[in-house]
């Protein structure tokens, strides 16, 4: 029953993440409580997605260059990662240790823009809304660039739109604006078990919304009220990034549905459709405008300034 209690705990944070992609880590999850080991398929199946995300974090950082630093965000979002490595075969990214390495570009003069890689269903809400203020800040210095590539969704589409431009490319979909949690209640379970559980607890909510009774009205009236805090801070997040109003988002941009590529340019959840190579040549040309013109500037400067000798002679 711990093992249960512990998948119930998991499900109980607030998550800004693509209910299915959840369901199916939770799914891994029960087997596991249930003490049945996973599949030889399940896990041939996550092996096989590590592989294939190891590989595209080593063809992002091939990719960096020319002034460009290519920062990955794949997999589910948590604060402190490595949580759901075990049950996600994208593995995760920890909003912590990506502020880390987006403060480190941000201080290395060799580097003029960002570009962020996402592909992601979302993950926990906890550390989002900090990643998020920290890319607008960085914005502040330097270019940052988002596309999704091809999934950009809850959380993930969140911090995405915290970037100067954000991009989702042809066949990727983008939204699930939403948060949501659930309540397991284990009362009767644990009754054809033989299990009683007494409750020992000091402060009148301490032990509100637990596991062991079914949840009345009051827990999850104020749940919902949780839910509805951290759907409030993504909403208005999303609406400064995009610039429309907060009505614009809640009644619009799928409603907690991911969008394909033209839905989502159309409701102006993007900035517009391009494929990864695509997105970063475009910022490329952009070094190479700005090296021409600096030259150009430099021979216009030299050119002033052999004018303003011969008019002295």
């Amino acid at each position: 029953m711990n093992r249960q209690l512990l998948l119930s705990e998991f499900l109980t944070t607030p998550w800004a993440l693509m209910p299915e992609r959840l369901q199916a880590m939770a799914g891994v999850l029960t087997r596991w409580s249930a003490g049945e080991p996973p599949t030889d398929e399940t896990m041939f199946q996550i092996q096989s997605e590590r592989v294939l995300r190891d590989t595209r974090k080593q063809m992002a950082a091939a990719n960096a260059g020319s002034g460009i630093a290519v920062l990955p965000l794949y997999g589910v979002v948590t604060q402190r990662g490595n949580m759901v490595n075990d049950i996600s075969g994208p593995g995760s990214t920890s909003t912590q240790q990506f502020t880390s390495a987006l403060r480190q570009v941000l201080a290395d003069d060799t580097v003029g823009q960002i570009l962020i890689d996402i592909d992601s269903p979302g993950g926990s809400v906890y550390g989002v809304a900090e990643l998020a203020s920290e890319i607008v800040k960085a914005r502040a210095q330097k270019p940052v660039v988002a596309v999704a590539n091809s999934l950009a969704a809850s959380a993930a589409y969140w911090i995405g739109c915290s970037a100067s431009e954000f991009y989702v490319t042809p066949g990727g979909e983008v939204g699930s604006i939403g948060v949501w949690q659930a309540h397991f209640d284990y009362s009767k379970a644990l009754e054809e078990e033989g299990v009683k559980t007494t409750l020992i607890s000091a402060g009148k909510f301490k032990v509100e919304g637990n596991p062991y009774v079914p949840l009345d009205p009051e827990a999850q009236a104020f749940m919902q009220s949780r839910v509805d805090d951290y759907y409030n801070a993504f909403i208005q997040a999303v609406a400064v990034g995009r610039g429309v109003t907060v009505d614009v988002v809640r009644n619009g941009m799928g409603e907690g549905r991911v969008l394909g590529a033209d839905a989502a340019l159309a409701q102006r959840m993007v900035d517009g459709i391009a494929s990864f190579d695509d997105v970063l040549a475009r910022m490329q040309a952009k070094v190479t405008g700005n090296a021409v013109r600096s030259q150009s500037q430099k021979s216009q400067s030299r050119l002033k300034q052999a004018r303003d000798a011969l008019a002295l002679i």
